[in-house]
């Protein structure tokens, strides 16, 4: 496989880091960095066929099948950041959370435009999912205090995990968001510091079945109706860009079964009134440029992933 192992790997620590900050996205990561499809065609591949595939070629029909030559530099990538990129992420989120929103409102606003640029001729009845997309993304995070009536706590674990990992491979759709809106992002992410091993195999368990599952409903919409699909993530994508815009405020909240705070609703501000709300300084200066920096990434990852593309078609 003609590819850069390296941009691979780096493309996994970018889904890694994304994806532990609530309102991004690491299938976004994957979008921009031209690796979406394979990706989903990869997950897809996971499931009772490859005993077959075994029987008939051995370990090395099933690396290919599995195309494990992508998957595993971009999952070392993913582990690699979990463990240690996340964390700064993470402390990024608190130290300076206005800055940190800043730059991935600039990269998620710019890979909307990569969606967009990516759709086929326009159809009027594309606005309808697009606005079904958008909707989709809007409502998601308020039904997720919903899971904490089941009740039960493992079964909680995995539900979320099949939930948030879903939303992980969605482009807009924050996993880790959801998982605030559960109520449950302090304790996965507390569980992964700590390595409380019950906590991660239950969550680990649901992830493995919402990969399982949502993928192939996921590469079947983009193999059948890939326009309809890409005007869907455009809308999810753009329905996420609030929950990233830097000067918001809280209004309504509820408080989860750990004792953290669940965010409801929030009234978005300008930076003069922000300011003037809160005391303290909007960044003004700092955040746009970093909305700008965001959205420069994307557009020199997009630019890389057509320059690649192209090279291996004239291979």
């Amino acid at each position: 496989m003609n590819r850069s192992t390296l941009r691979v790997f780096i493309t996994g620590a970018g889904m890694g880091a994304a994806d532990a900050v609530p309102g991004v996205s690491g299938g976004t990561i994957a979008f921009i960095s031209g690796f979406y499809a394979e990706l989903i065609h990869t997950i897809r591949q996971f499931g009772p066929g490859v005993f077959g595939v075994w029987r008939r070629g051995g370990l090395k029909g099933v690396a290919r099948h599995l195309n494990l030559a992508f998957l595993l530099p971009l999952l070392a990538g993913v582990a690699l950041a979990v463990f240690s990129v996340a964390h700064l992420a993470v402390w990024l989120m608190e130290a300076y959370p206005l800055l940190l929103d800043g730059f991935f409102f600039g990269l998620v606003a710019a890979s909307a435009l990569v969606v967009n640029k990516a759709r086929e001729r326009f159809k009027w009845r594309y606005l309808i999912i697009l606005g079904l997309g958008l909707v989709l993304a809007r409502a998601l995070p308020s039904l997720m205090p919903l899971i904490m009536a089941v009740g039960n706590d493992s079964l909680m674990l995995v539900i979320a995990g099949s939930i948030a990992i879903s939303a992980m491979l969605l482009p807009g759709v924050s996993g880790s968001f959801l998982l605030l809106s559960m109520g449950l992002y302090g304790s996965v992410m507390q569980a992964v510091r700590g390595l409380d091993l019950t906590v991660m195999a239950l969550f680990g368990g649901g992830c493995v079945l919402g990969l399982m599952l949502f993928s192939r409903l996921l590469s079947w919409l983009l193999q059948r109706h890939h326009a309809a699909t890409m005007q869907l993530l455009l809308g999810f994508i753009l329905g996420s860009l609030p929950l990233l815009w830097p000067w918001r405020e809280l209004v309504r909240y509820q408080m989860g079964s750990d004792g953290q705070l669940i965010p409801l609703a929030h009234r978005y501000l300008l930076p003069g009134d922000y300011a003037t709300l809160t005391g303290a300084s909007a960044q003004t200066l700092g955040v746009l440029g970093l909305m700008l920096a965001g959205a420069l990434l994307v557009v020199m990852l997009h630019r890389q992933a057509n320059r690649t593309g192209a090279d291996q078609q004239e291979t």
